[in-house]
């Protein structure tokens, strides 16, 4: 049986403080906060997020915004993207079609014409 090396008071007091800052919550306002109707992201330190990047990731993620501070101003925000659908609903797609311009046939095909690519298919044949 091994036993570890004993540690230092020193050791013992940063560890249990990493975990303290672990288990703290957001800086800043609470998630979901409106002010004069607007939503206002939760702040985060720029320490935080370099300590806690998976935890604040994986949160915006799923669709939440930080506001990230250095020395008490704020520096940037993280935001989520917005994500693309991959495909239109047949209703939605009957209904751009209604509201879609005419297209004249040989307007169209003049267009293509005046677009395409008059060199040969063949790399070599220049």
């Amino acid at each position: 049986m091994t036993t570890d090396p004993p540690r230092s008071p020193a050791a013992v007091a940063a560890e249990g403080v990493a975990e303290r800052h672990l288990q703290r919550p957001w800086h800043g306002v609470a998630p979901g906060t409106t002010v004069a109707g607007m939503s206002v992201p939760p702040e985060i330190t720029q320490r935080d997020l370099r300590h806690r990047s998976r935890e604040i990731m994986d949160a915006v993620q799923g669709g939440q915004s930080f506001t990230v501070t250095r020395d008490g101003h704020p520096i940037g925000q993280l935001v989520p993207l917005r994500r693309r659908r991959r495909f239109v609903t047949r209703q939605e797609f009957a209904a751009m079609s209604r509201t879609a311009p005419g297209l004249d046939p040989d307007t169209f095909r003049s267009d293509q014409d005046a677009m395409a690519d008059t060199h040969s298919d063949d790399p070599y044949d220049r």
